[in-house]
């Protein structure tokens, strides 16, 4: 069980409240670089988890089981806390960005609960590409949005605040602009697992 893979992904999930104390302070920008860093280590050990246990043949039920987990606990939690922390608000629309973030967060409670009705009738759903494409966009928006934290700080809370511009709020535009990216394949490929599902259904 205490595989190298698997002390990794234990590792991934131990370190999400250290990376959310980093990001509790929405004005606190050395925080926010802090947490961009271990945002990104925690992403490497993402690949090199599942690369070293394909490599090493140490492929585990417990690691099979933790890593989704991981994955789905990382993006929850940094959606949960940039959403309490003013993060998923722009101009124009204010907190309406927080709406991308609830279409993530719901598809991966449905899709996590389809995938386990699906196992126990032993039918299997691979990964497509598009989902692929939809969890780059996720992590590039996550990090793009703790990165502009870092570089420009909070952004403005309401609609008639001055806000920054494009070119100096660049970082926070990209992570906004890529959420709503994910939250749009999120949709596409949570309907193509729906799909499978009532294919299955009595």
């Amino acid at each position: 069980m205490l595989t190298v893979p698997n002390i990794l992904t234990l590792s991934r999930i131990l370190a999400l409240p250290l990376l959310a104390f980093f990001l509790w302070w929405p004005h606190w920008q050395t925080g926010y670089a802090i947490g961009f860093v271990l945002y990104c280590l925690i992403g490497i050990t993402d690949f090199f988890d599942g690369y070293l246990a394909r490599a090493q043949g140490t492929v585990s039920k417990l690691g099979i089981f933790l890593d989704p987990i991981a994955d789905k606990i990382m993006v929850a939690t940094v959606i949960l806390v940039l959403t309490a922390q003013g993060y998923l608000r722009g101009p124009y629309v204010g907190d309406f960005h927080v709406i991308a973030g609830l279409i993530i967060l719901m598809r991966e409670i449905a899709v996590s609960g389809l995938r386990e009705f699906l196992g126990g009738i032993q039918v299997s759903v691979p990964v497509s590409k598009l989902a692929k494409w939809k969890t780059t966009f996720q992590l590039i928006s996550l990090g793009a949005l703790i990165a502009g934290g870092a570089l420009h700080g909070q952004p403005c809370q309401e609609l008639g605040d001055q806000c920054k511009t494009i070119a100096e709020s660049w970082a926070h535009v990209v992570g906004l602009t890529t959420l709503w990216a994910a939250a749009i394949l999120t949709c596409i490929t949570g309907w193509d697992y729906l799909r499978v599902g009532l294919k299955h259904m009595d």
